[in-house]
């Protein structure tokens, strides 16, 4: 599948995912994503580095589970990057309640300042814009977390996101990092 028919996709799946948040009632958008599922915190050591995203408008909100993670004694990191080119890094995200330590990065997403600790996470959740059961997953389209889970192979990557981001196939490219699991409000895909 070529680079134009995989922006088709992302603007389909984003006007998808838009329509979902919004058709969504605060009083229940408000109560989503706040702990993560017990199947998932089994698999996260009580000293683990958690890495996490700050989210864009309608992204699924990772705001709860940081400040969860952060409640628990866990050393939060968020992605940084430098420039444009850089590549992905992570960074300490010292207030999960607030952005006091967090400022516009290079694609216009709130990141920890340059004089942040850099941290590698011992388990990551990620962003997307679709996903499959098997957890084939679309991002943005820059390649960064394909690229860094590429870099550390170790490190255990779960998405999160809306019901309607499911989709029944995803084109994929060698360079493509499954997910190993991903959390909606309604389930956990890739769990046992």
């Amino acid at each position: 599948m070529t680079d134009l028919h995989k922006d088709k996709l992302r603007r389909t799946l984003r006007a998808a995912r838009k329509a979902h948040v919004e058709s969504l009632p605060d009083s229940i958008r408000g109560l989503l994503f706040h702990r993560p599922p017990a199947p998932v915190l089994a698999r996260i050591g009580d000293e683990a580095v958690i890495g996490v995203y700050h989210a864009g408008p309608y992204e699924a909100p990772a705001g709860g589970y940081a400040r969860f993670f952060h409640e628990a004694g866990h050393t939060l990191a968020l992605p940084r990057f430098d420039s444009r080119t850089a590549p992905m890094a992570f960074a300490r995200h010292a207030d999960p309640y607030g952005e006091d330590n967090l400022e516009p990065g290079p694609f216009g997403m709130m990141q920890p300042g340059a004089d942040a600790e850099a941290l590698l996470p011992d388990f990551l959740f990620v962003p997307l814009v679709g996903f499959t059961a098997d957890g084939d997953r679309l991002g943005q389209g820059g390649g960064h977390y394909d690229r860094w889970l590429a870099e550390h192979p170790g490190v255990p990557a779960i998405g999160l996101a809306w019901d309607a981001q499911l989709c029944e196939s995803l084109p994929t490219e060698p360079h493509d990092r499954r997910l190993d699991a991903v959390i909606t409000p309604t389930r956990i895909y890739g769990l046992t």
